[in-house]
């Protein structure tokens, strides 16, 4: 298993973070790692969907639960990913530490290849929360 974790500070309130990243469908425009979200059902805060990812457009499926404007945990339920991918956000000064946390690993015969998409998930995770930033800031 992988474990990643990324955060940045933001200028901001907590509303406005919240509004731009519990906006799930766009993620595809931060997340250069998702090319396509559709949703397949929703209950409550909890949001069943179907990812495409860049690595060999897999899809993936995931359990996304919203707990409004403090986390969204996003958990890999079939496909080439298992784990889960957790954003917080917390207010911190008049600022909010926004951060991801990944529990991650390729499922199957790939699981050997977990060490080597580590660095390619932290990178693509580093390059989204700054996108994610200069959106809530801009």
């Amino acid at each position: 298993m992988a474990t990643i974790v990324v955060q940045t500070e933001i200028n901001s309130s907590l509303d406005k973070a919240w509004e731009i990243i519990s906006d799930i469908d766009n993620e595809p425009k931060f997340w250069k790692g998702t090319k396509e979200v559709k949703t397949l059902s929703t209950e409550g805060d909890t949001i069943k969907r179907e990812i495409t990812i860049a690595f060999r457009d897999q899809k993936c499926l995931q359990e996304v639960q919203l707990n409004p404007k403090n986390e969204i945990k996003a958990k890999f339920t079939k496909g080439i990913l298992n784990g889960t991918k957790i954003i917080t956000l917390t207010p911190n000064n008049g600022k909010i530490i926004m951060k991801t946390s990944w529990e991650i690993k390729l499922s199957g015969m790939m699981n050997m290849f977990t060490a080597v998409i580590k660095n390619h998930i932290k990178s693509g995770t580093e390059q989204a929360m700054q996108s994610i930033k200069r959106e809530i800031e801009g």
